[in-house]
């Protein structure tokens, strides 16, 4: 028997935030103010998470610059990690690096091999203050390390390097919200 609330289920469905809207590509302010007002960002952006089929959202995703990000995603041995994080900071990011498919909310459709390392640890707090540390492997550890990215106003995609970058590029170009590509080039 659950004794606590499906996340996201208070929450409302908020507008994707798109490549090329400036709150993607600015670094997140920390959060100061505790309360009912985070409380229904974080139920939000989970509701805004599983309604795009996504695994994690950063604040910036939904237009709200921000330090927090929520996750529920399965790592590589298929076990499900579901939680949310306040003002989370990297503290280790090791192990070797593993070039896989990423994807994002915020380029729907398009997805681009990055490198990333197998292993990250999250620090920060809940909604309530109380501190948090989230250790992630594999593809947890991947979805831990693209989230971090764009609370620093960083998208998967400046990752990308040489002919996949260029073909990258392409495809964004293509997209009916392509026009955002011109933030990848400078």
């Amino acid at each position: 028997m659950r004794n606590r609330p499906i996340p996201g289920s208070s929450g409302i469905v908020r507008t994707m935030t798109l490549l090329g809207d400036p709150v993607l590509h600015a670094s997140c302010a920390p959060v100061t103010e505790f309360g009912p007002e985070l409380d229904g960002l974080v139920e939000s952006m989970f509701a805004t998470m599983y309604a795009a089929h996504g695994v994690g959202l950063a604040a910036n995703q939904v237009g709200v610059g921000l330090r927090v990000f929520v996750y529920d995603c399965p790592d590589d041995e298929d076990v499900r990690h579901l939680g949310h994080v306040v003002n989370p900071r990297l503290v280790e990011a090791d192990g070797d690096a593993y070039r896989g498919p990423e994807g994002c909310l915020s380029l729907p459709g398009l997805e681009a091999p990055v490198a990333r390392h197998d292993r990250a640890v999250v620090e920060g707090v809940r909604t309530d203050g109380t501190p948090v540390r989230v250790e992630g492997t594999g593809f947890f550890a991947r979805c831990l390390l693209h989230e971090m990215d764009h609370l620093d106003g960083r998208v998967y995609a400046e990752r990308v390097t040489g002919w996949r970058r260029s073909r990258l590029l392409r495809a964004i170009r293509k997209q009916p919200w392509g026009g955002g590509a011109s933030a990848l080039e400078a």
